[in-house]
């Protein structure tokens, strides 16, 4: 019996056929990972850390000890998109929001 499916080619390069829209970037929450920043440009892992060393990544790197975390409005920002709005993961309100908050108010003394 003959295989007429062309084997999985072992060289494809998932970073560039991975589709990232808005939404998908949004939900990654306030801020990701360098290898997750660097899929949505179309960077593979050891460029995007090579980028982050010498200061050339797109978008603003925070490095954390060993690590690099990348803040997700930077991306939106260089991607041409609109970074307002809660990026946190829950998209509940963030003390941000000062006049959203109240407090419950102490009892009045009467005389």
């Amino acid at each position: 019996m003959r295989n007429d499916h062309p084997a999985p080619s072992t060289t494809d390069d998932t970073a560039s056929t991975e589709v990232w829209t808005e939404q998908r970037i949004r939900a990654l929450g306030a801020i990701t990972d360098l290898p997750t920043a660097g899929r949505i440009f179309g960077l593979g892992r050891a460029m995007s850390y090579e980028l982050a060393r010498t200061g050339q990544f797109p978008v603003p790197t925070i490095r954390v000890g060993a690590r690099y975390r990348v803040p997700v409005a930077g991306i939106l920002t260089t991607l041409g998109l609109p970074a307002s709005g809660d990026l946190t993961s829950t998209a509940k309100l963030s003390v941000d929001h000062h006049d959203e908050i109240s407090s419950p108010r102490p009892p009045t003394q009467q005389p």
